[in-house]
């Protein structure tokens, strides 16, 4: 994506939800904040930042993968975000920890370790937040052996 700009448009609906307009031909989302402040109509600003982290490094993991001419489909990855106060008081994301499992068992997948070496330094948007939140990210195959 190099040299790309990538626009997001966000219009208000009411309070806090804004319809996000990724562009022609992706449906529009609906964003909202949790009560008490939003109604909760929508995912969060967090959780779209979390659900971005996750969905890039879930990419990045099977391309690393793909690269190889491997199968570990399906991938699921679970992102937990803590959020907390910072030294002046305000909410901020802590940190992230990110935890990904391939649909297949790691003895299956050739070249697996050389993907797990890699795929992270692939992630954008992990690699474009990790200095501001620190991500921690986990690796499971099917039979639910941790492989990093």
């Amino acid at each position: 994506m190099s040299g790309k700009t990538v626009t997001v448009r966000l219009a208000q609906r009411q309070d806090y939800q804004f319809d996000a307009d990724f562009g022609e031909g992706v449906p529009i989302l609906l964003t909202d904040e949790d009560p008490p402040i939003g109604q909760g109509a929508g995912p969060t600003p967090v959780q779209l930042l979390a659900a971005a982290a996750g969905n890039c490094l879930a990419d990045s993991l099977l391309f690393a993968l793909r690269k190889y001419k491997q199968q570990p489909e399906p991938i699921h990855c679970e992102v937990t975000a803590e959020v907390g106060r910072n030294a002046e008081g305000r909410l901020r994301v802590q940190q992230m920890t990110a935890t990904l499992k391939l649909g297949a068992p790691a003895e299956s997948l050739q070249h697996l370790d050389r993907a797990l070496s890699q795929f992270e330094a692939f992630c954008t948007v992990k690699q474009s937040i990790a200095a501001a939140i620190p991500i921690t990210t986990q690796v499971f195959d099917a039979n639910g052996t941790r492989l990093k």
